[in-house]
């Protein structure tokens, strides 16, 4: 979900600014990712819906849309009439719903192919299958990976390990992102694609629904402290099922095709952990959470230029490391 808008929190000021420049990038990134590597990633740009789904939910719906309205976002309260009329499969009941016409979705399991075609195609080599055991840090300077007993000297290193960043054997402890895995389970239903349920990402407060253009959709909304569990669990399950149910009561028909659990990476203050890291050849791109599809093209954009340049891009300086300590050189040597 490319939902920098209908996302917006009350604290995350400056995050939203961050996800909404990333937000107008996806076009243009969606199609040269496209043009690089012939596969359409499924950028989807219908809008997204919010729906309440008791007068309680309007309430808090609302303070959200006016919230959301206060920093410039374009978004449209709908009766729940109005809502149905967009989409028909809606419960009955619904009170409201908001939309939001520039909140979109990609296919983001597509979008990993492309960018590995892409990434070979400009001269990339991939490991796959290949665990980094250890960063060798020799002279206050990242040297190398290492890769089980094998040794790759390097003169720059990004870590972008998502949830496992803080893990990597020979990390200077001062360059230890505060990120910490947070689990989220979903579920994927069978739709007919020729007729299917939902045509907008959907939101309902207690899940939200994503369909693709195959007839999946995607259900999801778990937010858990379990560590790295990836285990299934019926409350989770159930959680995401009713949540659904609640909102498109159609859903009930649906065969489950497929569930699984996944590990967001996050931070302290939920904001991703960006740029230098204190350790000279060392650039940090982790602790994205939620927002890490979202912030894919600023991402690549900032941390492309402080590696070309060696300045912080602007868009990230309040995202470094250093608002969480002050950076101290420490040396290792791990392989």
């Amino acid at each position: 979900m490319l939902a920098a808008g209908i996302e917006a929190e009350p604290g995350e000021e400056v995050l939203y600014t961050l996800n909404r420049r990333s937000q107008e990038l996806w076009p243009r990134f969606a199609e040269e990712l496209q043009a690089a590597s012939g596969i359409d990633i499924g950028l989807r740009q219908e809008g997204t819906l919010w729906a309440a789904l008791t007068r309680d939910d309007a309430a808090q719906l609302r303070f959200h849309h006016d919230f959301q309205r206060k920093l410039g976002i374009n978004l449209e309260w709908l009766s729940g009439a109005e809502a149905r009329r967009r989409e028909p499969y809606l419960h009955p009941s619904i009170p409201a719903a908001v939309f939001s016409p520039d909140d979109h979705q990609v296919d983001n399991r597509l979008l990993v192919q492309a960018l590995v075609v892409a990434f070979a195609g400009a001269g990339g080599r991939l490991h796959e299958n290949r665990t980094v055991t250890a960063l060798d840090v020799a002279g206050g300077r990242v040297t190398g990976l290492c890769l089980g007993d094998e040794r790759e000297t390097a003169d720059l290193v990004v870590l972008a390990a998502g949830a496992w960043s803080p893990g990597l054997a020979g990390l200077p402890e001062a360059a230890r992102p505060p990120v910490r895995p947070i689990k989220g389970q979903m579920l994927a239903l069978a739709m007919d694609p020729a007729a299917p349920l939902l045509r907008h990402v959907l939101w309902s407060g207690r899940a939200y629904l994503v369909p693709r253009r195959d007839g999946r959709l995607i259900v999801g909304g778990t937010t858990e402290e379990r560590g790295f569990d990836a285990r299934l669990t019926a409350g989770g399950m159930l959680a995401l099922l009713e949540g659904a149910w609640r909102a498109v009561p159609g859903i009930a028909e649906l065969e489950i095709v497929e569930s699984w659990a996944g590990f967001r990476p996050g931070s302290r203050d939920d904001a991703p952990v960006l740029g230098p890291s204190g350790v000279e050849g060392l650039v940090l791109a982790t602790g994205h959470h939620r927002n890490g599809i979202l912030l894919t093209p600023v991402t690549a954009e900032a941390v492309s230029r402080t590696i070309l340049t060696g300045e912080t891009d602007p868009a990230i300086r309040d995202f470094s490391l250093s608002r969480f300590h002050r950076p101290i050189l420490a040396e290792t040597d791990r392989c």
